[in-house]
């Protein structure tokens, strides 16, 4: 599994825990965003969440694991964009049951708020519970299975109806949001725009870098 770490301004000092945590458990593992405190240019929530929406449609990512203080910004900043399931992520029981039955590809954590005494080993414990699953969106309680995985394919479809497609919403986003998550480094590279599958994605993301 790609897993793309994307840690914005208040969080950035966070960034090595979580990754710690990420250690070892047979992923690659791409750190996407605020590597450490005071990297140029400094991104926000808003600009994070975009990068989640567009490693999960550029199809760089499986899963993005981001946050902020609370973990409630980046949450509603990436659920603007097509094709993001996001949760918010507290505790170990919070990340098994967000992949069980919700079968997301994004999570956020409160990466300041309650982040105190042992929170590295939370995370620790977080990841823990998320990657024991066999797979995700099985459903829970099983009696619900089928009923649960329906659901999980009629968000999909809901989210694909509501939301622009990536590359109109890239037209059209404003330069201090685009800029930014576009500029930070590695970025560029990472999206490898000439190698981008859907040519109406890599034609947006060419005329705004």
């Amino acid at each position: 599994m790609n897993i793309a770490v994307i840690c914005e301004t208040s969080a950035a000092d966070r960034n090595k825990d979580i990754l710690a945590a990420l250690d070892g458990r047979g992923h690659r593992i791409i750190n996407a965003g605020m590597t450490q405190n005071g990297a140029s240019p400094e991104l926000t929530y808003i600009h994070t969440g975009l990068l989640a929406g567009l490693l999960l449609n550029a199809g760089r990512a499986d899963l993005v694991v981001g946050g902020c203080g609370t973990g409630q910004g980046f949450l509603n900043a990436a659920l603007q964009y097509p094709n993001v399931c996001c949760g918010l992520i507290q505790n170990p029981l919070d990340a098994w049951l967000f992949g069980q039955i919700n079968g997301g590809n994004c999570i956020s954590l409160a990466l300041n708020f309650g982040y105190g005494w042992a929170g590295e080993v939370n995370l620790r414990f977080i990841f823990d519970r998320l990657f024991s699953l066999e797979q995700f969106g099985a459903g829970y309680p099983p009696h619900r299975r089928e009923s649960q995985q329906q659901s999980r394919r009629t968000l999909a479809k809901i989210s694909a109806d509501t939301h622009k497609p990536m590359a109109e919403i890239l037209r059209t986003l404003d330069e201090s949001v685009v800029r930014p998550a576009l500029s930070y480094p590695g970025i560029a590279e990472l999206l490898d725009v000439d190698s981008i599958a859907d040519p109406t994605l890599q034609a947006a993301l060419r005329s705004r870098m």
